[in-house]
C-alpha cells in the first residue's frame, strides 16, 4: 500500500514537553516540512551538529521525534538539545542514502554511528610500458595515494603487509623489477635479486624486452584472477620450446609453472568465479562494535582490518524509533551498524560486485550503491561452500577484535579512574576527563620542536594534536621553549574565557580548560608552567610536572604539583602512573618525530646541490642525471658521489656531509 501521511497537529499542539523546551521557530520548521524524501540535520544551541538522518518523508519522520515525550532514553536526551533544523529535500531514497552518509563523514555528529578511518588503503602498483630505457620493463611497487590513470592498480589490499606479500609473488613467479628508475638506469652487472631468482635483471639485457612484456602480462592476468589460464599457457609454452630441443628456455618455464603451483596450493584458490569479493562480519556487545572486513582479490584472499565504529549505543536507539515509524520493522542493532559501514566506506573506496554479510543489508543501500558506481551490487546473506567459509573466519575475527578492544578498553578505564582519585580532580564523569601533556624536543638547539596531545574519553585523540615550531630563543633553552608553547596554546583561549566571565554567559565556539596539564619536566618547568598560568590568570591546581626518578629508570617518577602540593610518588605497579607515563611517552614521541622531520627539511632544503660550495650549472646536472634527483644524491655515498665526472674525491665528501 502506498504510505499515506498521518494528520499533523498544528505547532501549538505539538507534545507540550517539546513545546515547553525547544524554541517556537523550530516547532514551526517541524510543522511546515514537506511530505518528501530528504535528508534532516538537528543542531544543539551552540551550533554543533547532533544528529544527521534520511527519510522517505520528511514530515513524517521529524514529526516523530516532537510528538511524543521520549523521556530520559538517549533519544529524549538528544531531542531535549535540539534548537534548530535544516532539510534538504532529494528525488529519491538512495540519492538521501548518498546525502546522508556524505554529511556524517564532514560533519562528524555526535548522535550517529560513525566510522573513522583516516588511512587510505594500499595498492600493488604496476608501471606503464615506455618505448625506451627502464620505461620498457614495468616495475612493480607498493603505492598509496591518488592514482594515475597510466599506470596499472592492483587491489585495495587491506593492509601494507599484503601488498608487500603480493610483491614478493610477483618476484618470485615472474621475476618482475622492483628497483627504481635510477637505480635500474645504472646497473653494470646483475644484483643479489637476480642471483636469488627473484629477478631476470632486464637492466643488463639478460631477459628481452619482448620476454619481459610477456611475463608482465601473465602477471596481470594472474592479477586479475586468471591463474589457471596463466598456468595452462606457461604449460603450452614450455612444451613447445621443448619440442623444438630448446631446452634451457623451456627448463625456466617449467621453474615457472612450479612456482606458480606451489602458490596456487598454498593459498587454495579453487573458485575463481569468486574474483573480487568483500566479507563483511558485524559484532556488538558491551556497548561496541566490530565490523571485520576481508578481502578478496583476483580469487585470493588479501586479509582482514577491523573497523570500530563511535555512538553505538546512541545511534542504535534512534535508529530503532526512526526506522521502525518508518518502514514498519525494527533493524537489529548488528544491520544498523552494517548499513552505517557499508554507506560510510563505500563513498571513497571502489565497491566489489559480491558482499558476502553476515547479516541483511537494507536494499535501498544497495540500490544507491548500483546507482551510484554503475555497477550491480549484491550482498548475500547465508552463502555456501567457499564463501561460507569466508564468512566464518570474518566472523571470528571480529569476535576476537572486539573481545580485544573491550579488555583494552575496560584497562584503560581503570586507569583514568586511578588517576582521578590520585589527583582528587573530583569528576563525575570520567568519560570528560582531558588531559594535555607538553614536550620539548630538539638536537643541540637545532628545529626545536613542542608537542602538545591530548588524552580524552579514555584514549589518546590523535587529532587533536599541535606541533608548534619554537622561534626566537636561546638554542637550548627549553624554559624558553616550554613558556612559548604554553601561551601560544591558553592565551587566546584565558582571554575568552574571562570575557564569557564578565559577560556571566558563554559563547559558542569556546573551548574549554583540561583537567591537567601534563609538563615533562620537573621543578624547572613546573615553574616556568606557573608564570605562564599566573600571567593568563588560570588555576595553578591544573599543572603537574613528571619529574624523572633516580637514574632516570621508569616507574621512579614523581608528580610535581606547581600550587604547592608535596610531590606524590604512585609507585612503579601504579595504574595511574602507568596512564601517565603513556601520555608523557605519546608527548615524547610525537614531539621527537616533529623535530626529525623538521630537522631533515632543513638539511634537505639549505643543502640544495647549487648552495654547496664548487658546485655549479655542469656538475649539478652530472650529478642529478647519475642519480635521478637531490633524493638520489642524498642516499649516494661518498664513494659513489666521487665517480660522478668532475667530482673529486674532497668535494665528494663536502657533498655529503651538506646533505647529511
Amino acid at each position: 500500500m502506498p504510505e499515506q501521511d498521518p494528520p499533523l497537529p498544528p505547532t501549538e499542539s505539538l507534545d507540550a514537553h517539546a513545546s515547553g523546551t525547544h524554541p517556537a521557530q523550530l516547532l514551526s520548521d517541524v510543522a511546515s516540512l514537506p511530505p518528501l524524501p530528504g535528508v534532516y540535520r538537528y543542531f544543539d544551541g551552540h551550533g554543533n551538529v547532533l544528529y544527521v538522518g534520511k527519510a522517505i518523508n520528511l514530515k513524517k519522520r521529524v514529526s516523530s521525534y516532537f510528538q511524543k515525550n521520549h523521556g530520559g532514553t538517549r533519544i529524549g536526551h538528544m531531542v531535549s538539545k535540539i534548537a534548530r533544523l535544516e532539510t534538504t529535500a532529494v528525488r529519491s531514497e538512495a540519492e538521501a542514502l548518498l546525502l546522508e552518509n556524505n554529511l556524517i563523514k564532514t560533519l562528524n555528529p555526535k548522535y550517529n554511528i560513525l566510522f573513522r578511518d583516516d588511512k587510505s588503503y594500499p595498492y600493488l602498483k604496476m608501471t606503464a610500458t615506455g618505448k625506451s630505457g627502464s620505461d620498457q620493463f614495468a616495475r612493480v611497487s607498493y603505492f598509496r595515494g591518488a592514482v594515475e590513470k597510466k599506470h596499472h592498480y592492483f587491489g585495495p589490499y587491506p593492509s601494507a603487509w599484503s601488498v608487500k606479500e603480493a610483491i614478493q609473488l610477483m618476484q618470485k613467479v615472474f621475476r618482475l623489477r622492483t628497483c627504481e628508475d635510477p637505480v635500474f638506469n645504472n646497473r653494470t652487472r646483475p644484483c643479489l635479486l637476480y642471483q636469488i631468482k627473484r629477478c631476470s635483471a632486464p637492466c643488463v639485457g639478460h631477459i628481452s624486452a619482448q620476454d619481459y612484456a610477456q611475463s608482465v602480462a601473465d602477471a596481470q592476468r594472474f592479477l586479475n584472477g586468471d591463474a589457471r589460464e596463466v598456468m595452462t599457457e606457461l604449460e603450452s609454452r614450455m612444451m613447445a620450446y621443448a619440442e623444438r630441443l630448446e631446452f634451457e628456455q623451456a627448463a625456466e618455464l617449467r621453474n615457472q609453472v612450479s612456482a606458480l603451483s606451489n602458490v596456487l596450493h598454498q593459498q587454495s584458490v579453487d573458485n575463481v568465479s569468486d574474483r573480487d569479493v568483500d566479507i563483511l562480519a558485524v559484532k556488538v556487545q558491551g556497548g561496541r562494535a566490530c565490523v571485520n572486513l576481508a578481502m578478496v582479490r583476483g580469487g585470493r584472499h588479501s586479509g582482514d582490518r577491523p573497523y570500530f565504529p563511535v555512538h553505538v549505543e546512541d545511534a542504535a536507539d534512534l535508529g530503532e524509533e526512526t526506522v521502525a515509524g518508518e518502514l514498519g520493522s525494527k533493524r537489529s542493532v548488528e544491520m544498523q551498524v552494517l548499513d552505517a559501514f557499508i554507506a560510510q566506506h563505500y563513498l571513497q573506496v571502489s565497491v566489489p560486485p559480491s558482499l558476502v554479510v553476515s547479516v541483511p543489508v537494507d536494499p535501498a543501500l544497495l540500490a544507491a550503491l548500483s546507482e551510484q558506481t554503475g555497477v550491480k551490487v549484491s550482498a548475500v546473506h547465508h552463502p555456501r561452500e567457499q564463501r561460507r567459509v569466508w564468512l566464518e573466519m570474518a566472523e571470528t575475527n571480529a569476535g576476537l577484535q572486539l573481545a580485544r578492544l573491550l579488555a583494552e578498553e575496560g584497562s584503560q578505564q581503570a586507569r583514568t579512574r586511578a588517576l582521578a582519585e590520585s589527583l582528587d580532580l573530583g569528576l563525575d564523569n570520567l568519560d570528560e576527563l582531558r588531559v594535555e601533556c607538553f614536550d620539548i624536543s630538539h638536537t643541540a638547539g637545532e628545529s626545536t620542536q613542542a608537542s602538545c596531545v591530548v588524552f580524552e574519553q579514555h584514549k589518546m585523540q590523535n587529532a587533536q594534536y599541535r606541533r608548534y615550531t619554537i622561534h626566537d630563543i636561546t638554542p637550548g633553552d627549553d624554559y624558553a621553549a616550554m613558556r612559548q608553547v604554553l601561551l601560544r596554546r591558553y592565551s587566546k583561549l584565558a582571554e575568552a574565557l574571562q570575557e564569557a566571565k564578565q559577560l556571566g554567559v558563554t559563547p559558542p565556539g569556546i573551548g574549554r580548560l583540561p583537567d591537567l596539564v601534563l609538563v615533562d619536566g620537573g621543578k624547572g618547568q613546573v615553574s616556568m608552567a606557573r608564570e605562564v598560568f599566573e600571567q593568563l590568570g588560570l588555576e595553578l591546581s591544573l599543572i603537574v610536572g613528571v619529574e624523572k626518578g633516580e637514574g632516570r629508570r621508569i616507574g621512579l617518577e614523581e608528580l610535581v604539583f606547581a600550587d604547592g602540593r608535596d610531590k606524590v610518588y604512585l609507585g612503579k605497579d601504579s595504574a595511574a602512573l602507568m596512564l601517565v607515563a603513556q601520555i608523557r611517552d605519546e608527548a615524547h614521541r610525537f614531539a621527537i618525530t616533529g623535530m626529525r622531520a623538521a630537522r631533515a627539511k632543513v638539511r634537505m632544503d639549505g643543502g640544495k646541490l647549487e648552495d654547496i660550495p664548487g658546485i655549479g650549472p655542469k656538475r649539478r646536472a652530472r650529478l642529478l642525471q647519475r642519480f635521478g634527483g637531490v633524493r638520489g644524491v642524498a642516499l649516494a655515498s661518498a664513494d659513489d658521489i666521487a665517480q660522478v665526472e668532475g667530482i673529486s674525491a674532497d668535494l665528494a665528501q663536502e657533498i655529503y656531509r651538506a646533505l647529511h
